[in-house]
């Protein structure tokens, strides 16, 4: 195992505060002399889910995406408010996403996002036994959302080819592939 590399410390500096995250820049100093700039998103998490219909189809929702200019697929996912629990947060958004209610939730673990400027983790669930909520909540009216069911041999395809893998998020991917290493 590799040894931790204790660092000083010098300055923090928030550059912006966000409604999902802040941006910051921190002065740090090496054991070895050596220091540096390093600017990162701080941010406070996430939950995604897989959830899956009686019939074994996946649901997904197409979603656009400001930053690439376009929808890409994604599963439902959503960041955690303050004080609120990973679970709870994925329950929230796969209601207002999807409009769906999962009676049966599997913890599938949570992994980072991208470590290189940013500290968010992602807690990833199973989602099944799901039932349509009688009154599905209104969708925040930022996002523009349609829910697409797929079967997982046409999910798995569209992973595995160009361009079409460039159609789902690297979350979804991965949460995916959880997903199924759990399945029967």
């Amino acid at each position: 195992m590799t040894e931790i590399i204790p660092f000083e410390l010098q300055q923090q500096v928030l550059y912006y505060h966000g409604r999902k995250f802040d941006f910051r820049v921190d002065r740090l100093r090496l054991p070895h002399g050596v220091g540096g700039e390093y600017s990162y998103i701080q941010h406070p998490g996430a939950a995604i889910a897989v959830p899956i219909t009686a019939e074994g189809k996946f649901v997904l929702v197409r979603q656009y995406r400001f930053p690439l200019q376009r929808y890409i697929l994604e599963f439902p996912a959503g960041t955690l408010e303050p004080n609120e629990a990973p679970a709870a947060t994925m329950a929230r958004e796969l209601a207002e996403e999807t409009g769906y209610h999962a009676h049966t939730w599997q913890a599938l673990g949570s992994f980072y996002i991208c470590p290189g400027y940013s500290d968010e983790v992602i807690h990833a669930y199973l989602a099944q036994d799901l039932a349509p909520l009688a009154q599905p909540p209104s969708q925040d009216a930022d996002e523009e959302i349609e829910v697409v069911l797929l079967e997982r041999q046409v999910l798995e395809e569209m992973i595995r080819t160009q361009p079409a893998a460039q159609n789902l998020d690297a979350k979804s991917i991965t949460a995916f592939y959880l997903a199924i290493s759990q399945l029967a």
